[in-house]
Order: structure tokens, then sequence, then C-alpha cells
């Protein structure tokens, strides 16, 4: 018996011109219905065609490949911070149809991922650009498939970026501690290579002269990214030294974290001797004692946003204008810092 585009149009709750263009392959539907239609006229049908239509949707798929190079960021203390990453892309995947696939590489040579990616037949690609250079990313971009960065962005590399905004996320962080009584500020920093550490380390710069705070160069200590890392880098700053400043900003919060355990070690109390505020907004700076105030990034948002483009550059090819998503986040106020 043949099946009626009304009696599908019931199931999918859809109209019947829209069961038309998806069984004719015509365009005017997103994916996610189509497979809707597709599958319910498969359950009504014995037609291999609508078979084969449905498993070339199933077969597509769209992989998230995070690339460590050195570990410095990307270590099981951002573990958390890259799952709520996954979880915008897949809620977004699975909404448009697509499969996500799951990729860790970990190497210092960008070859072997270029040579991973080369010989992958996903649809489209999302690169974790958090450890990644400019030249890793030129590398990657001449494989030539569908690809998206994302907690990365360089200014100069025709790529589609999706990152936070930093130099904005950093202005609010100086601004609030200004708010707070706070004029001599100091920071800390990594000499990590990691592009958003770097917009950092400018945006604070262009923070404190846009604030009108006077940038006090012997405020700055570059710690390294790790906690353990930090915290021995910050005992060596610590040693011997009579003044700090009112208040620091950390790079991020794992920094705060091992900068805090050396300052305390060395009798400091936070915040009544010293304001720290961090970035990322991990879980446990909520639980610290006291908590940490910090900016929470607004990874899912993120994630999203990167599997959109993505879907669109597979969808539009080199039609797509480059494309650079900046996406702010919120500042969220604790304990750990101090009104003066």
């Amino acid at each position: 018996m043949r099946v009626k585009n009304k009696d599908i149009a019931k199931i999918t709750n859809v109209s019947t011109a829209t069961v038309s263009l998806a069984l004719n392959d015509k365009p005017g539907v997103n994916r996610a219905t189509r497979m809707k239609i597709l599958r319910a006229a498969k359950m009504l049908s014995d037609n291999s065609r609508l078979h084969k239509a449905l498993d070339r949707l199933s077969e597509d798929y769209i992989i998230f490949l995070k690339i460590v190079k050195h570990g410095h960021v990307l270590n099981r203390d951002h573990d958390v911070f890259i799952a709520t990453y996954l979880e915008g892309l897949d809620d977004e995947a699975k909404l448009n149809g697509y499969k996500l696939g799951i990729e860790t590489l970990n190497s210092s040579d960008i070859a072997e991922a270029v040579g991973l990616l080369s010989d992958n037949r996903a649809n489209g690609f999302i690169v974790l650009g958090t450890e990644l250079t400019a030249s890793d990313v030129e590398r990657l971009l001449r494989i030539g498939k569908p690809m998206v960065f994302m907690d990365t962005h360089y200014d100069f590399e025709s790529a589609h970026f999706v990152d936070m905004d930093n130099t904005s996320d950093v202005l609010k962080v100086i601004q609030y501690l200004q708010d707070m009584g706070h004029r001599e500020i100091g920071y800390l920093r990594s000499d990590a290579k990691v592009r958003n550490f770097i917009l950092r380390d400018e945006g604070f710069e262009k923070a404190v002269n846009h604030l009108g705070i006077t940038l006090h160069e012997k405020y700055i200590f570059t710690v390294d990214s790790t906690f353990d890392g930090a915290y021995h880098d910050m005992m060596r700053h610590l040693t011997g030294r009579r003044k700090l400043p009112t208040a620091f900003f950390a790079v991020n919060d794992i920094t705060a974290y091992g900068c805090i355990k050396a300052l305390r070690e060395k009798g400091y109390r936070i915040p009544q001797d010293i304001s720290i505020i961090g970035f990322d907004d991990l879980p446990t700076s909520a639980i610290m004692d006291p908590p940490l105030s910090t900016l929470r990034v607004m990874n899912k948002q993120i994630g999203q946003t990167a599997m959109r483009l993505a879907m669109r550059r597979i969808r539009e090819g080199d039609a797509l204008p480059i494309t650079k998503v900046t996406l702010g986040s919120e500042l969220v106020i604790r304990k750990s810092v101090l009104r003066i």
C-alpha cells in the first residue's frame, strides 16, 4: 500500500508540503525535520529509496577535536570547563540531526592533527584552539575541510572563530575592583603560550589605562598556569617582598587557587589583607573559603554558537564570509574582594 503524505504529516505534526519537500530532497526543510519525516516514512513503507536517504542523513556527523600541545591549560583541572563546551555542542548537533564525534590528541606536533583530520570523513570539524598558535591554525586550514575554531581567535587568520570576549571581560573585573575602592591593582599572569592569556594581558593594560588607574609593573607577577606551578612561583615572588597591591586579578581560576595557597602560607588573609578575583568560574570557586569572585564564561553558549557556525560552513561552503564571534562573560561576585 502506498504511503500518503497526509499520513506522514499527521504523525510528524508538519504540513503535507513540508513532507513533500523532504521526501523529494528539496531545500526548505531543516535537517532535524527532514530526518523526522524520513523516519516516519520508513516506518510506514518498505521503499528502499527512503531507507537510503535516511541512512545517508544518519551518517552525517561533526567532529570536536581537542588538541593538547603542552597541557598548561588543557589538563584535568579544566575537564569540567571543556565538558560544558561539549554540552552546548551536543545539544545543538542533536537539534539539527547531526552526530557529535569527540577526538583528543596529545601531541606538540600539529602534523599529527593534520593527518588525523585529513583521513577523517566527517562533514566538518570544530577544533578546540586553546593551545594552538596562529601557524597551527594555518596548517589545519590547508586541509580544506569545513572547520571552526573555538576558545581562541586570531585577528589576521582567515578562519572561523568562536571565543570569549577577553578584552571586555577583563575591563569588567578592573572596573569592579575600582568601584570597590582599589587603586593599586596587581595582575597574576602566565607565560604559557595561550592566545586567551595574551589577550587578557593586553586587556589588563588597556583596562587600567582606560579607567585612569596607575599601572604598577612591580605588581605584575608571572606564574605558571597549573595549581602547583602557580603556588611555587608565587612563593618565590613573595619571598622578601614587603608591599603588595590591595587586589590581584588572576589570569584564570587555577592560577588564583595556587596563589591563594601561597599567600596564606605567607600569612596574608583573603580578602582582609589582599583581594583576589579569577577568570573561568570553575566549580571549586564557589566552595572555596572564601568563595572566589570570578568571571563566568558562557561555555555552553559558546559551544552552541560554534556548532551553528560549523553547520553553516558545511551548508554554505566558501560562500560563508569569515566569521569571528566573541561572547561576553558574567561577573560573579562572591567574598574574595574587600571594599576599601
